[in-house]
């Protein structure tokens, strides 16, 4: 289930572009790290606080113009989703894993249908999305890109380290997860491990209940944790760099 939680706005879109300089050495150096060097260099009589600040730094460099990784519209991260975008001001915009390392799959069941889920993550009132969307009959929408964070946690460390998949049904309604969608979902979470080096296992992925601080209960007591992860272990896929 979707807690109503956190904003975010898109800074404008901009051209990628790269370019190196080279040291004395002759050991090239990225505009990423230049940048982010040269801005935090007059931080270190701060202290811990500079410190912090670089941190900050590291994971907003590809705010800045120039830095920006290409986004083709309605592309997916996953093969065979449908993209249906959702609201703007239900996620954030990011360039995971290289400001964010992803290592947590949250596993949600949303409490409606397929079609309440996507018409509440197209909602900007909504404030809160998952990335993906898992139907009855096991098909898949993709709603938010894995490198941006969603809002569909209600805890801002966990957004910003897992990718989220919500399931239609009802947490009391053991009908409500059929065959296909533990298979189809599966699938997707199995890709999801193979794309960021995720173990496939209990502590890394989780459930909506199992988030520091949620009031949520999903999936609830219905859900086969022990089917689900049987099944993710199964998967065989191709291994691809993101």
């Amino acid at each position: 289930m979707i807690p109503a939680a956190g904003t975010g706005c898109p800074p404008p879109r901009v051209e990628r572009s790269v370019s190196e300089s080279t040291t004395g050495g002759g050991r090239r150096v990225s505009r990423r790290t230049l940048l982010i060097g040269g801005s935090a260099a007059g931080l270190g009589a701060a202290g811990v606080a500079g410190y912090a600040a670089r941190d900050e730094l590291s994971r907003m460099w590809w705010r800045l113009p120039g830095i920006e990784k290409p986004r083709k519209a309605g592309a997916v991260d996953q093969p065979g989703a449908e993209w249906i975008a959702a609201s703007g001001a239900n996620w954030r915009w990011a360039d995971r894993p290289d400001d964010y390392t992803i290592d947590r799959v949250v596993i949600h069941v949303v409490q409606g249908s397929y079609d309440d889920a996507v018409r509440v993550f197209r909602d900007p009132g909504h404030r809160a999305a998952a990335h993906y969307v898992v139907r009855r009959d096991g098909h898949i929408a993709q709603m938010v890109r894995e490198l941006d964070v969603a809002f569909h946690a209600g805890n801002r460390p966990y957004n910003e380290r897992s990718i989220g998949i919500e399931h239609e049904g009802f947490v009391s309604k053991p009908s409500s997860f059929t065959d296909a969608m533990y298979r189809a979902s599966a699938r997707l979470t199995a890709s999801i491990c193979e794309r960021y080096g995720i173990p496939r296992d209990r502590e890394h992925i989780v459930g909506h209940v199992e988030v520091p601080g949620t009031d949520h209960t999903d999936p609830g007591r219905h859900w086969d944790w022990n089917r689900y992860i049987r099944a993710v272990r199964a998967v065989r896929v191709a291994r691809t760099a993101k």
